[in-house]
C-alpha cells in the first residue's frame, strides 16, 4: 500500500510503499476512502505524543470500506461503509463497561498508538466496540471530517457543556474544532460569540452561525468584549485551539456558574496552565475536558446530519491527494486557510 511516513519527529514525511496490513482477530482492515488532516496529527509529528513509535503513519480522521474481517468480529463484514472515533475503547475495561470508551484504560488510537490512515489501508482493533456504519446519505469525505474535531466538539457542547437553547457559548479559536463547536451550538439553539485573530476565519464563523465575533488581535481586552457581547458572560466557553492564554481567557469570560470546556491540545511544555482559581471559586465555575466521543453516541449526531440540522460538509475547506499530505501536515502551525483539509485520493 502507499502511505505517508515519517521516520523522525519534525522531519519531512515521504510517500512509501509498505506491506498491506492484516486484520487483527478482533478487528478489521479498512480500505481508506478519505482521511482528515488534523492539528493532533501535527502534534504527533512534533513528538508530543509518547505513544507514537517510529517509523510512523499518521491519520486518525478516517472513513472507508471494510476490506477484511478478523475471526472474532460479529457485527461487520467486508463491504460495509464505516467510520470510527479517534479514541477507540477495548470494550472490556471498567471505563468501557460504564459506556465511556473515550477514556478507555487500554485505548486504541489509529495514527497514534498504531499506524494511521494517511494510507490506502488501515488496521483497526476492537471493531465491534468502535466501528460506526455510515448511512447512505453521508459520503466518505464528510464522514472523515467527523472523526476527531467534530465529534469532540459535539460531545464538548452537548454532553459536557449541556448547552441549552438561549444560552451563550463562547468559542476561542476558529479552526476545525472551533467551527464545529459553533455549528453544533447553533443547532442546539444557543447564541455564539466566536474569537480569533483572523478576520477571514471570523467571517467564516459568521457564515456558519456565529452571532457576534471578536478579533482578539485588534481588541485590547477580548475577555471584556466577550462578556459585554454575551450580556454578562458566556454560559459555556471553549478553548478550541489549545493555548494557555486562551484557556485563561475562556475561564475569564464566563458568567457565574458557567462552564469552561478544554478541547484544544496544548503543545509540549505548555500543559501546566495557571488557572485563575479566584474566578473559579468566586463564580462557582466548572472546568471540564472533552476527549472524543463514544461510537454508541454517534446515532444522534448522524441523525442531525441527515435531517440538515448539522452540515459538517460546509466546514471542509480543501480536498487533497495523499501525495500532497506531507506538506500540508508539517505546515499546520501556520493556521492558513479556513475549514478542514481532507485526503480523498490515495493513488
Amino acid at each position: 500500500m502507499r502511505a505517508a511516513v515519517y521516520e523522525q519527529f519534525q522531519h519531512p514525511l515521504t510517500i512509501q510503499n509498505l506491506p498491506d496490513p492484516a486484520a487483527p482477530e478482533n478487528g478489521v482492515v479498512i480500505a481508506v476512502k478519505a482521511c482528515g488532516i488534523c492539528r493532533s496529527d501535527w502534534h504527533g509529528w512534533m513528538g508530543n505524543d509518547p505513544d507514537i513509535k517510529l517509523p510512523h503513519v499518521p491519520g486518525h480522521e478516517l472513513a472507508g470500506v471494510v476490506e477484511a474481517v478478523g475471526a472474532s468480529v460479529k457485527n461487520f463484514r467486508a463491504g460495509d461503509p464505516v467510520t470510527l472515533p479517534f479514541v477507540c475503547g477495548c470494550g472490556e475495561c471498567p471505563e468501557c463497561w460504564s459506556g465511556n470508551q473515550q477514556v478507555c484504560d487500554r485505548q486504541f488510537q489509529p495514527g497514534f498508538t498504531h499506524w494511521g490512515a494517511f494510507a490506502e489501508y488501515v488496521a483497526v482493533h476492537y471493531a465491534d466496540t468502535n466501528l460506526v456504519r455510515l448511512p447512505d446519505e453521508i459520503d466518505f469525505v464528510t464522514a472523515s471530517s467527523l472523526g476527531c474535531r467534530f465529534i469532540t466538539s459535539f460531545r464538548a457542547v452537548k454532553e459536557q457543556g449541556k448547552v441549552q437553547p438561549g444560552e451563550w457559548v463562547a468559542v476561542w479559536g476558529c479552526g476545525g474544532v472551533g467551527l464545529s463547536a459553533i455549528m453544533i451550538a447553533k443547532a442546539l439553539g444557543a447564541h455564539v460569540v466566536a474569537v480569533d485573530i483572523s478576520d477571514d476565519k471570523l467571517e467564516f464563523a459568521r457564515l456558519i452561525g456565529a452571532d457576534t465575533v471578536v478579533n482578539s488581535r485588534e481588541e485590547l481586552d477580548a475577555v471584556s468584549a466577550v462578556r459585554d457581547g454575551t450580556f454578562g458572560g458566556a454560559n459555556v466557553s471553549l478553548d478550541a485551539l489549545g493555548l494557555p492564554q486562551l484557556a485563561i481567557d475562556s475561564i475569564g469570560c464566563l458568567r457565574k456558574r458557567g462552564k469552561h470546556i478544554q478541547v484544544g491540545i496544548m503543545e509540549a511544555g505548555q500543559h501546566q496552565v495557571a488557572v485563575p482559581m479566584d474566578l473559579v471559586i468566586g463564580r462557582e465555575l466548572e472546568i471540564l475536558g472533552s476527549h472524543g466521543m463514544q461510537a454508541h453516541k454517534y446515532p444522534e449526531m448522524l441523525e442531525m446530519i441527515r435531517d440538515g440540522r448539522l452540515a459538517p460538509q460546509k466546514l471542509i475547506g480543501k480536498i487533497i491527494s495523499l501525495d500532497e499530505s506531507p506538506g500540508e501536515l508539517v505546515n499546520m502551525n501556520r493556521f492558513s486557510g479556513s475549514g478542514v483539509t481532507v485526503i480523498d485520493s490515495f493513488r
